[in-house]
């Protein structure tokens, strides 16, 4: 019995050293995809108050044309966030603040339609503002935005990390002025106070990424009744 307790621990430092190992080979690298650079900057940029709410797919605006009222009325977002719009057709409001869509369609209609036209643009229905949290937390979903929001706190809403959470893997995708930002982040330099806990923004998306290698180990361990000598364990899936 004494024997086999000693192979069975044996067997478990070898896993884990190879564990270990094809833990520091994991690809962590950024910014390699095509379209995607490295910005030159510290933090990510904060979103203006005004643009904290967006236009998205199946929601009614009132929009007024001032002196053309045959142009003004209620219009519906299509699936991807476009309204058609008299004399112009087509355009793509999918993204913007009320006060931006105002001005794109106020540019389509300068010249050609109207010397110098007004628009406001006005939603029908505001939704409270959130934040998405998805990987590897207890809880993925929305989540509302109530007063100022950090990262820490976010994660914490939603039920905390869950078992297979890789610290140094955490994602916050953010949309400002139609230019898309990631930034990454590592919650235990984050929580040793080695930086900020960065602040977060309505429309904020958070990922949290998944160790590969705590959940090889545990696939292992699930069958340690069954070793009763040495054994060699070949790791190919973190090639």
């Amino acid at each position: 019995m004494a024997e086999a307790l000693k192979n069975f621990g044996s067997a478990l430092s070898a896993f884990a050293l190879i564990v270990s190992l094809s833990a520091c080979a994991t690809d962590r690298s950024y910014g390699e995809a095509e379209g995607i650079e490295v910005a030159n900057l510290s933090e990510l940029p904060a979103p203006r108050v005004e643009n904290l709410y967006v236009i998205g797919s199946q929601e009614s605006l009132e929009i007024e044309v001032v002196g053309a009222k045959r142009l003004s009325g209620t219009y519906l977002t299509d699936g991807e966030g476009r309204i058609s719009f008299p004399l112009v057709g087509l355009i793509n409001v999918n993204g913007l603040a009320p006060s931006e869509a105002a001005q794109k369609i106020a540019a389509r209609l300068r010249g050609a339609y109207l010397l110098d036209p007004e628009v406001r643009v006005i939603p029908d229905q505001i939704p409270p503002p959130t934040i998405s949290v998805g990987g590897q937390v207890a809880k993925p979903g929305e989540y509302a935005v109530l007063g100022r929001q950090s990262l820490l706190r976010v994660i914490n809403q939603a039920g905390g990390l869950a078992e297979y959470a890789q610290l140094d893997d955490v994602l916050v995708f953010r949309s400002v002025a139609g230019q898309h930002y990631i930034g990454a982040y590592n919650l235990q330099a984050i929580q040793r106070g080695n930086y900020e806990d960065p602040t977060l923004y309505p429309n904020d998306i958070i990922l949290v990424g998944d160790s590969p290698g705590r959940r090889r180990l545990d696939s292992i361990l699930r069958f340690a009744p069954l070793l009763s000598t040495s054994a060699i364990l070949i790791d190919r899936i973190g090639r």
